[in-house]
């Protein structure tokens, strides 16, 4: 079923990758102002509808996000959004499968392990490095001045699969990386039989990252403990904290069925689908021309 969510919310996301762009409402009915964020995905809205029993949902939605602009990215851009009650990831990954290659007549996907790609084309375990193992391999690779006082694992891992394992994967058919760490696992499940990894899922071709879908958490201890740990990076990144989302929280408690999810970016799918350089190619008015 097709739905539509709201682009403003009283909540934001508090993801430390992602900026959202915050206003102000001022109600003729009150005399407070009222903040108000764009939505960085429609996710939370959309789950608050699973858990009130709407079944499988989709959507094609706005996006905003800001401190994003490049030949990938535009601080608004079009998503969409669909959700398959007792679906897994694995599952969600067959349909993501069968859309791309009707809509690019590419051949069908692979599938590789966020494991797998770091043994292959770095020579080392990103589910055991240590951080001084990181600090080195990116050394080892150019990276020297920023590895050596950087203490986060994750963002020695992100930088050496941005700079070294994507460029190299889905040139000529698309591939769909699979287990990402558990501490990337944002709102997926991990592994139950290896609580190392999450359920968690990108899909890339010709360079460019198109998707990224979860066997969805339905654990709201477990979504709480993640959404604070992030508020704690985020203040440790000099960012401000977000407040977490009642109503998202809210609905998890009732209850979130057994299902899978993801995000497809559609202006980039639209750039591979007519062969264009850059995201601006795809819409009439960039941010540049907005």
């Amino acid at each position: 079923m097709e739905v539509e969510t709201p682009s403003l919310s009283q909540h934001s996301v508090t993801d430390v990758n992602l900026s959202a762009f915050k206003t102000e409402f001022v109600s003729p009915i009150s005399p407070d102002r009222k903040s108000l964020f764009l939505q960085t995905s429609p996710e939370y809205a959309m789950k608050r509808l699973l858990c009130a029993g709407s079944g499988c949902i989709f959507q094609l939605a706005k996006a905003f996000r800001n401190e994003e602009a490049g030949r990938f990215h535009n601080p608004e851009f079009t998503m969409l959004e669909w959700y398959r009650i007792g679906f897994d990831h694995l599952q969600l990954i067959d349909e993501i499968d069968e859309l791309l290659q009707s809509i690019l007549n590419c051949t069908p996907l692979t599938k590789n392990s966020y494991q797998e790609l770091f043994i292959q084309h770095c020579d080392f375990d990103p589910l055991v490095a240590s951080l001084e193992d990181l600090q080195q391999v990116a050394s080892d690779f150019g990276f020297a001045q920023l590895a050596e006082n950087e203490t986060s694992r994750d963002l020695l891992l992100q930088l050496l699969f941005s700079h070294v394992i994507e460029p190299k994967i889905g040139l000529d058919k698309p591939i769909a990386v699979t287990a990402f760490p558990a501490s990337q696992a944002a709102l997926a499940r991990l592994d139950p039989k290896d609580k190392r990894v999450s359920e968690r899922f990108e899909i890339y071709y010709q360079g460019i990252e198109l998707a990224n879908g979860f066997h969805e958490l339905n654990d709201i201890d477990e979504q709480y403990s993640r959404f604070t740990r992030e508020n704690a990076e985020r203040q440790a990144s000099a960012k401000d904290p977000v407040t977490l989302d009642p109503y998202f929280l809210s609905a998890l408690h009732h209850g979130l069925p057994d299902c899978a999810g993801v995000a497809l970016g559609v202006d980039r799918l639209v750039m591979l689908a007519i062969g264009a350089d850059s995201l601006s190619e795809t819409m009439a008015f960039d941010v540049q021309r907005a």
